[in-house]
């Protein structure tokens, strides 16, 4: 038996529930994973509202990194005792203990911690689809990204500046700012008082960008759309303050022939060699210093509710831990 975090109908914070669940045979190609830290991540609660739904009673959670305790007769590649870490499904991360697919996880370099392993996996992953394969961002380009004080945003802030790119980010407060301007960020607007498109205009002598990274969603995509120079990228990447309504796509023509995509990070890992290469791309950054992954809250795993809370509330910087 172990224990995790499940829900048996789709709502607010309070539908998790602790609860004390049996571990099933060993599948052949699965692995036993002993959590030591598993990460929070903005699409938990999508899952766990209902935006994206699931069949219930479900677990949650899709990032975590541990100690492998068992394989399965099938497993080729790992041994008990292997550091290692994942992200992506299936759902059930919020567990002392799980059963992942043996080819979902990946070895953990011993110069990376189990946090930095948790914390790190899905928005890491992220932000190296984002900068590297849907905009691959060239010395001198300028980007825009939101919450740029979030999670991937202060991930992708570094990332960009090690490119060699100028980094516009935006933030909820004068604080966030500080925090994304320590990151890489070389202008931080302050959207709940400053015209961040009016602002983008201003940065680039009224050019705008080659690409906008977007997770907020619907309360920005407009405008994100009006700081985009012709032929420009708009990616959007999530929907922190509600999915973006229907609009006409001769938005994007009149704009100046605007490209568009809504990618996931489960589509470009989906094959195992993808998923290595994102992973190496990831620890290499990390380990060479250029990226440092700041986990700046932490909750017992069995608080999970309350991590939710405030994550919605945009109480939190950076990555968030959830520890069993």
């Amino acid at each position: 038996m172990t224990h995790a975090i499940r829900f048996c109908q789709t709502g607010g914070p309070e539908v998790l529930r602790w609860e004390e669940v049996p571990l099933p045979p060993l599948p052949a190609n699965e692995a036993r994973v002993k959590h030591h830290a598993v990460g929070l991540n903005y699409i938990d609660i999508y899952h766990r509202s209902g935006l994206y739904p699931v069949p219930l009673p479900s677990g949650i959670g899709l990032e975590g990194a541990g100690v492998v305790e068992a394989v399965g007769s099938g497993v080729t590649g790992l041994r008990p005792g292997d550091r290692v870490a994942y992200a992506g499904g299936p759902l059930g991360a919020y567990a002392e203990a799980r059963h992942m697919p043996a080819d979902r996880l990946v070895k953990l370099p011993d110069a990376l911690s189990f946090e930095q392993g948790a914390a790190m996996m899905l928005q890491g992953m992220t932000a190296q689809y984002l900068l590297r394969r849907t905009y691959r961002v060239q010395p001198g380009d300028t980007i825009l990204i939101h919450a740029a004080a979030g999670g991937v945003g202060l991930i992708v802030c570094q990332w960009a500046k090690a490119l060699g790119a100028q980094v516009i980010g935006t933030v909820g407060s004068d604080a966030k700012a500080a925090l994304a301007k320590a990151h890489g960020c070389d202008h931080a607007i302050v959207y709940t008082r400053e015209n961040f498109t009016q602002r983008v205009r201003e940065i680039t002598g009224g050019d705008g960008v080659p690409v906008v990274y977007d997770s907020l969603g619907k309360d920005t995509f407009m405008a994100s759309l009006d700081c985009l120079r012709p032929l420009g990228m708009m990616v959007s990447f999530g929907n922190a303050s509600g999915p973006v309504p229907p609009f006409d796509l001769g938005e994007l023509a009149k704009r100046g022939s605007l490209f568009l995509t809504r990618p996931s990070l489960f589509a470009y890992v989906a094959k195992r060699s993808d998923l290595t290469q994102s992973a190496a791309e990831l620890f290499d950054m990390v380990t060479a210093g250029h990226v440092k992954i700041e986990v700046n809250q932490t909750y017992a795993l069995k608080d999970a509710a309350q991590a939710h809370t405030d994550l919605a509330l945009r109480k939190t910087t950076g990555s968030t831990l959830l520890l069993p």
